[in-house]
């Protein structure tokens, strides 16, 4: 039996509910990863999740949300969503969201959002933050991790190349 080559993962976080400008900039993003021929992996509920999912989707690319309750019914699932983990985790579900990913972009985003981003820092994954948080170190020094976008097309080039290029530690 062949194996399957796994496409790349990239994460998509922000808040579940969001103005049309920054859903517009998650819409685009979307698209991209689609057009890069990436998985979107996210939360799996509105907003920026649902908007890139959607953008994902008109672009012909596939779509996973890691939702954080038990069921349909606990936690609907935005409409754009070809796979979707429900996993009764609650905001703990933030991590797996960052750990199925080889990047992570941030758009806009609440605290949840902010979770995700020290989520995949701790764990040394690459995070592009795009109209998202502006982060930096207590010490001044700069996180070669911590990417900064200024457009939607330049986030997924950075992700994927973050991807590309950056080894994860092993841990146990």
């Amino acid at each position: 039996m062949r194996a399957v080559p796994r496409s790349l993962q990239i994460a998509v976080v922000g808040a579940s509910s969001c103005d049309e400008a920054t859903a517009a900039l998650a819409r685009a993003a979307g698209e991209q990863i689609a057009r890069a021929g990436a998985l979107l992996v996210c939360g799996g509920r509105g907003g920026v999740m649902s908007a890139a999912c959607a953008g994902a989707q008109a672009a012909g690319g596939r779509t996973l949300g890691v939702l954080p309750g038990v069921d349909e019914a606990s936690t609907p699932p935005n409409d754009h969503l070809d796979v979707v983990l429900y996993t009764g985790l609650h905001q703990a579900r933030n991590q797996v969201v960052v750990l199925s990913s080889a990047a992570v972009i941030a758009i806009g985003g609440g605290w949840g959002t902010l979770s995700e981003i020290a989520f995949a820092l701790k764990f040394r994954i690459p995070v592009v933050l795009l109209g998202s948080w502006t982060l930096r170190r207590p010490d001044g020094l700069a996180d070669p991790l911590l990417l900064h976008a200024r457009t939607p097309a330049d986030a997924v080039a950075l992700a994927r190349q973050a991807a590309a290029t950056h080894e994860r530690p092993v841990t146990v």
